[in-house]
């Protein structure tokens, strides 16, 4: 392993370059990003790209202490959202929301149930987003925004206004 593989200054690197939305380089300092960079790289330029539509990013990657996990935690005005961020180098493999399969839902509703437990369960209104982030070498990044792409269940909403 090299000395600056997994090193931290990368993810500063992905998270500079995120901000700039230029053309897409799957190259950092001479290296090409492994899967776990574009994903988080892709994470970076979501969350840049939501801010920059008007949403106040509040945490990135939140775990729950029930194996839960979002990604993004965001208001968007008065709407608590809970966004996943799929981030795919090329479409060939189909869209990327097309990976938010059953299980990826739970965990994501897992993760929100946990967030909202930790502050009181308040009456507001929540949405569960998913982010698509589509790169392609010298090209700028494509970002589509899926809102309200699933609920929680039923069941969970008893008692909760909306």
């Amino acid at each position: 392993m090299d000395w600056w593989q997994g090193e931290p200054w990368r993810n500063g690197v992905l998270r500079w370059r995120a901000r700039g939305m230029g053309l897409y380089d799957p190259e950092v300092m001479g290296r090409a990003m492994d899967n776990r960079e574009v994903g988080r790289f892709g994470e970076f330029l979501a969350a840049e790209w939501l801010r920059r539509k008007g949403r106040k990013v509040l945490y990135c990657n939140y775990l729950g202490q029930h194996r839960g996990e979002v990604d993004l935690v965001c208001r968007a005005g008065r709407v608590l959202t809970f966004v996943e961020v799929k981030t795919r180098s090329g479409t060939v493999k189909g869209r990327p929301a097309d990976a938010v399969n059953a299980e990826k839902r739970r965990l994501i509703q897992r993760g929100a149930q946990d967030w909202l437990r930790r502050l009181g369960h308040p009456p507001i209104a929540i949405r569960f987003d998913i982010v698509e982030v589509v790169l392609a070498v010298g090209m700028p990044p494509y970002v589509n925004v899926i809102e309200d792409a699933f609920q929680l269940p039923a069941s969970s909403m008893e008692g909760r206004t909306k």
